[in-house]
């Protein structure tokens, strides 16, 4: 109870609207699809005159390409606007930021993991509407976000960033790993026997499961909801997940810029956040606009990934009629050099893909280029005869017989040194 009454007093104190941004969720998720896109036609259309009346950046833009803000009628129509990058972002904070002013922001820093790092201001409002919609993710587990839970981020900072991190934990009720060592890994497992939910980097989720289930350490047993974020969730992780703890680990997919772009329900189903963001497949590409953000507009907003939209007409036993995003197919990368052509690193992502959906082969990999026309598969774990061969006929089907490649058993992965090129499984960068 005291947990409770803690989370709920610094919430109120951060987070003023977070509670009615909830309860409108709440409310929302039971809404049918074309509500939904309503909502999402009323609010883009006042996000967009909210950019160009306040954002320089935008009227500039729009002004320099005649695009009339006031054509946009439908959610069609948004093909109509200009598409905004991560340079953009970078190269123009100060001229994107608007100039409204409100009781409360918040300082936004992205992780910088695919380039330069992004600052920006995020309102109060766009803040609570995002944890908001994290809450209710949670809620479809049955999960109180004052609950004990274990959270896979962060590093060792500087004494009074520590102190600083140690009391935002206490006031959430979590505990966090500073050390991905088996030492540390091994007492986070402990604090876990106590831990409603875990939640944070995928791949770190996944090396625990793995030292549990080779340890044969007593598994914690409390756990409702293990959730991945930030990282790519790989078909690979999940065996390992479900024998350490009994459960699937379930997706939650978005960025800071963007906020909350879709969160998986019990059945699987990956639901698009319509409330919070109107997400387009262009090319494969996903762009996203965010509905809610009015100190720092999101607009058509190329986040870098590759995805899959499900059918519209495709529809969840859960009851929810949100769009469903049917996978994130990975970050759009370099490129891959043969003696003759080049080729996208995501062929690596549909090499390993079929292996794992046609011959129930589920493999952590990370592939090296050092040089042009030659590969280097690195294999987490070892393989037998048949599944080899079954990895060079998907390999070379991919890049016939303009590479040359070799396939090695190794744990421990190289990562980025000078000019070295490397694609790894479990980085989503």
């Amino acid at each position: 109870m005291i947990k409770k009454v803690i989370y709920i007093l610094g919430q109120n104190h951060r987070n003023p609207s977070l509670k009615t941004n909830y309860e409108f969720l709440k409310k929302s998720e039971k809404w049918s699809l074309e509500k939904l896109e309503e909502y999402q036609l009323k609010k883009l259309q006042k996000l967009l005159k909210t950019a160009y009346k306040h954002s320089e950046f935008y009227r500039l833009k729009y002004d320099e390409l005649k695009v009339d803000i006031n054509d946009i009628k439908s959610l069609e129509d948004l093909k109509k606007i200009p598409v905004t990058t991560k340079n953009d972002l970078i190269n123009f904070t100060d001229k994107i930021q608007t100039n409204l002013k409100f009781k409360k922001t918040f300082l936004a820093t992205t992780s910088g993991s695919s380039g330069e790092s992004l600052r920006f201001f995020r309102d109060e409002h766009a803040d609570s509407f995002n944890r908001a919609s994290i809450e209710r993710g949670y809620s479809w587990f049955g999960i109180k976000p004052w609950e004990r839970n274990g959270y896979f981020w962060g590093f060792n900072f500087s004494v009074s960033k520590q102190i600083k991190n140690k009391f935002l934990d206490f006031l959430q009720n979590r505990f966090r790993i500073f050390s991905y060592e088996e030492k540390a890994l091994k007492n986070f497992i402990k604090k876990s026997k106590k831990a409603k939910y875990i939640h944070g980097y995928s791949s770190m989720i996944y090396h625990t499961a793995v030292l549990i289930n080779k340890l044969n350490l007593s598994k914690p047993k409390n756990i409702k909801l293990i959730k991945g974020t930030s990282e790519k969730v790989f078909d690979s992780y999940k065996p390992e997940i479900k024998k350490a703890f009994g459960i699937d680990i379930i997706s939650e997919y978005g960025a800071t810029e963007s906020g909350i772009i879709a969160f998986e329900c019990k059945n699987g189903n990956m639901h698009l956040n319509m409330e919070g963001v109107v997400v387009e497949q262009v090319d494969d590409e996903i762009l996203v606009t965010n509905l809610q953000m009015l100190s720092f507009p999101i607009i058509r907003y190329k986040i870098g990934d590759y995805i899959s939209l499900a059918p519209r007409d495709k529809k969840c036993s859960c009851g929810k009629e949100h769009l469903i995003l049917e996978e994130v197919t990975g970050r759009i990368g370099e490129n891959v050099y043969g003696f003759k052509n080049t080729y996208p690193s995501l062929y690596f992502y549909y090499i390993f893909k079929n292996l794992s959906k046609k011959e129930g082969v589920f493999l952590n990999y990370q592939v090296i280029q050092y040089k042009k026309g030659n590969l280097v598969f690195l294999i987490e774990s070892k393989i037998n005869i048949d599944v080899e061969k079954k990895l060079i006929n998907e390999i070379v089907k991919y890049f016939k017989k303009d590479i040359n490649f070799e396939i090695k058993q190794q744990s421990n992965f190289v990562y980025n040194k000078g000019k070295l090129k490397n694609f790894i499984s479990k980085i989503n960068e």
